[in-house]
């Protein structure tokens, strides 16, 4: 697996992750009233099958915990993400 680096791009208003310093993926959100709507998670082909998605939306989700938000899991994706990991349903608002 390649290294892999999450990071918080709030001007674009998403999370990144780099794998080997290559953007692999991206969590787009939306910030209002103490809550993150996780709106839109993309994985470029490249990046497939390798758990990226997994750790971008475990980081995003760890971050939204930290600074004490809740969140809405409009991405389908993440919805899934906390489904399969209930320790994140308490997050969701």
């Amino acid at each position: 697996m390649a290294a892999t680096q999450v990071t918080d791009a709030p001007a674009q208003h998403r999370f990144e992750i780099t794998a080997d310093g290559t953007l692999a993926g991206f969590a787009e959100y939306e910030l209002s009233d103490g809550v993150m709507d996780l709106t839109h998670t993309v994985v470029r082909d490249e990046f497939e099958g390798k758990g990226i998605g997994g750790t971008l939306v475990k980081h995003a989700l760890d971050a939204a915990r930290d600074r004490g938000l809740r969140v809405v899991p409009s991405c389908p994706f993440v919805a899934s993400y906390i489904e399969r990991h209930p320790a994140y349903a308490d997050l969701v608002a």
